[in-house]
């Protein structure tokens, strides 16, 4: 479970598939997370956490993208819009061995678009194409697109269009599209997930047309049912909160959207899976909560499941033997 080395990149591997993906979340899809729901499905894209291209230019960039090469397939999402400075840290991405890239054009935070940062970009599409195209000229690996279906202000569907058409035409082939507009004064960041409709009509409307883009529906979507349903018009879909809360639904998404016939792994394979990597993770110096407050959400819908929950969030921090704690958690996970 080592770190991917800079010296093994894949950017001669397939382009990965983005019929299922787990959403970037920031303070959530860290390396952690990540190994966990690797687990879980084999086949679904995890994306990290936005990085902004000054924290990898000018900090400690390989704790940034630092990985566990069982996480692939893997995409970094980038913050950014300076077209020089993305380009160096898809630059970065590619030599770590990340099978993609992708621009953030979809955070509303007022602290990210004091930077240019995210769904304020969608003011900008000029700009943003021109980060897309010198990403691309940097990279052979993917450069996609995360952004809202408008902000406030350019909220029609025809300025939506403009924004990826002139996208389009720096060579970005796959949109992801969180179908709220954002909000960029008055709502938080949180506000802005729940607040602002919900409008998959024009998400669609835009797959038809751009037929030949890669569209990817974002955006309130809870089950893998309402997942196929999309997939008859979308070419994937991304879920965020809900993969995260209720982690185990990924271990349905092989079977269920990508065809496989491996068994799905229990709930309590899963922990059991993750106590070596928990162990060399304490080893290392690390704490456990680290690791299990991504795996939080195993413990649903069963007796034991609050006991399971409060072992790992509450009781993890009066333990001087975590292990044997974990231990005892898996335990009420025993034939789930």
């Amino acid at each position: 479970m080592l770190p991917k080395s800079a010296s093994n990149p894949r950017s001669t591997s397939p382009e990965p598939s983005r019929r299922f993906s787990v959403a970037p979340m920031m303070d959530w899809t860290d390396r952690h997370c990540r190994y966990f729901l690797r687990l879980l499905s084999r086949h679904t894209l995890l994306y990290t956490e936005m990085v902004t291209t000054g924290a990898l230019l000018n900090g400690d960039h390989e704790r940034f993208l630092r990985y566990d090469d069982a996480e692939h397939p893997i995409a970094l999402q980038l913050g950014g819009s300076t077209p020089a400075d993305l380009a160096a840290c898809a630059r970065m991405a590619q030599t770590h061995g990340y099978d993609e890239v992708n621009l953030n054009v979809g955070c509303p935070s007022d602290r990210v678009q004091n930077n240019m940062i995210g769904a304020c970009l969608m003011a900008h599409p000029a700009l943003v194409a021109d980060c897309v195209k010198a990403m691309r000229d940097a990279v052979s690996i993917p450069v996609t697109v995360k952004h809202r279906i408008g902000i406030n202000g350019r909220d029609s569907y025809d300025e939506l269009c403009d924004f990826v058409g002139q996208v389009q035409e720096a060579g970005c082939r796959s949109f992801t599209v969180h179908a709220r507009i954002a909000i960029l004064e008055g709502l938080s960041p949180k506000e802005n997930r729940d607040i602002p409709p919900l409008r998959y009509d024009i998400a669609e409307r835009l797959k038809g047309d751009f037929p030949d883009l890669e569209v990817i529906l974002n955006g309130g979507i809870k089950t893998l049912d309402a997942c196929a349903e999309h997939l008859q018009t979308f070419d994937g879909v991304m879920l965020g909160r809900e993969a995260y809360h209720n982690p185990y639904l990924l271990a349905q998404v092989d079977q269920q959207l990508f065809g496989s016939d491996a068994p799905v792994i229990s709930r309590f394979d899963a922990l059991r899976q993750m106590r070596p990597y928990i162990a060399a993770h304490i080893a290392s110096g690390g704490a456990m909560h680290h690791v299990t407050r991504h795996m939080l959400g195993l413990g649903t819908g069963f007796p034991g499941a609050r006991k399971f929950r409060q072992l790992l969030s509450v009781d993890i921090h009066k333990t001087d033997d975590p292990l044997a704690l974990l231990d005892q958690a898996g335990a009420l996970l025993e034939g789930r």
